[in-house]
């Protein structure tokens, strides 16, 4: 690995900024420190054999333009030369990368990472407010969002800088709370000892929950894809879909709960993500906040908490180029997780 020194002293432009999910790969070029990023299409994650080649049909046969430096946002735990994606067949290689794309520095985040650093970096507008009181400035904030999988992450102040702290928070255990949730996570757990977060709050997550409502009613599943089920849940159309909608909002209000309390997130709660912009109207009904809000002896504090859903589109590289315009407003320790040309 090479020295962290670029990163430091700040990153040689232009820099290729991407956000790598388990399904989806999005990815943008900031020419200066002034410049808006210039978006490319999505490129979904099966459509390619490799970061590599979807880096270059997406964005570099596309532009004249050739990036300098990298900094790339995966789904998936930053640890050694080859990082696998969580939910998606791809290893991420920085070491090669930056043979294979002529790069001088590639810095590697996580995808949560990136969604906490677009807190910061949002609009008022790019989010829509929940319930509770205004955030405390300069409190702790949680962040979590279903997608592929579940996405968790805190944001804390430290030493004059916004520290975020990525982990694995979608591989929690989460259980039933009545008689109809428990028939309903047998169905979900199978053969398995456990349900994980994931398993229940992300797109496949959604699917797993309506397939095993039918399964308990002896219904036949006419919904095929995670997108059918949340339409037809808004719609109130399939009762199936509108029960498994509603669980779904429930179950992630106490995860978003229980994350709050992890992190006592007065400075907020922030939902990100895909699904959570979809499903904004159930969001608002109340179950999700009655739900967020029980967690006796605490729920009075966590009443006043306010849930914010983040509606930009984006948001994981308006926040990534944040952090490549003005690195030191972030505690980031990027001693392990950037790769250069140059030899310590």
């Amino acid at each position: 690995m090479g020295t962290t020194e670029p990163a430091i002293a700040g990153l040689d432009y232009p820099v290729l900024i991407g956000d790598i999910g388990g399904t989806n790969a999005r990815f943008a070029l900031l020419e200066d420190e002034l410049s808006d990023p210039v978006e490319f299409p999505i490129a979904q994650t099966a459509d390619y054999h490799c970061l590599e080649e979807a880096i270059q049909k997406t964005v570099l046969d596309r532009t004249p333009i050739h990036p300098k430096s990298a900094i790339l946002a995966v789904a998936g735990m930053v640890f050694g030369e080859e990082i696998p994606l969580t939910n998606a067949g791809w290893f991420v290689r920085p070491g090669e990368m930056l043979k294979a794309l002529r790069l001088g520095c590639i810095i590697v985040l996580n995808d949560f990472e990136a969604q906490a650093l677009a807190v910061l970096a949002l609009d008022f507008d790019d989010m829509e407010q929940i319930g509770g009181h205004d955030p405390q400035p300069g409190l702790p904030c949680a962040v979590l969002g279903p997608g592929t999988g579940l996405g968790v992450a805190g944001l804390v102040h430290h030493n004059g800088a916004w520290l975020p702290l990525a982990g694995e928070g979608g591989h929690i255990d989460i259980g039933p709370r009545n008689e109809r949730e428990t028939a309903i996570f047998r169905q979900i757990a199978g053969a398995g000892e456990r349900v994980s977060g994931e398993q229940v709050l992300s797109g496949p997550g959604l699917m797993n929950v309506y397939l095993a409502i039918c399964a308990v009613d002896g219904r036949k599943p006419e919904l095929k894809t995670p997108r059918d089920v949340s339409a037809a849940g808004l719609a109130k159309g399939d009762p199936a879909a509108c029960e498994a909608l509603s669980l779904f909002v429930t179950i992630l209000g106490r995860v978003a709960g229980d994350i709050a309390l992890v992190f006592m997130s007065s400075g907020g709660v922030y939902l990100t993500g895909g699904i959570a912009r979809k499903i904004l109207p159930a969001l608002k009904q109340p179950g999700f906040r009655q739900a967020f809000e029980d967690k006796a002896p605490h729920g009075n504090y966590l009443a006043t908490l306010p849930v914010k859903v983040v509606t930009h589109p984006l948001a994981a590289l308006v926040g990534i180029a944040a952090y490549a315009r003005s690195p030191s407003m972030f505690g980031l320790d990027i001693s392990k997780r950037c790769w250069s040309t140059e030899k310590s």
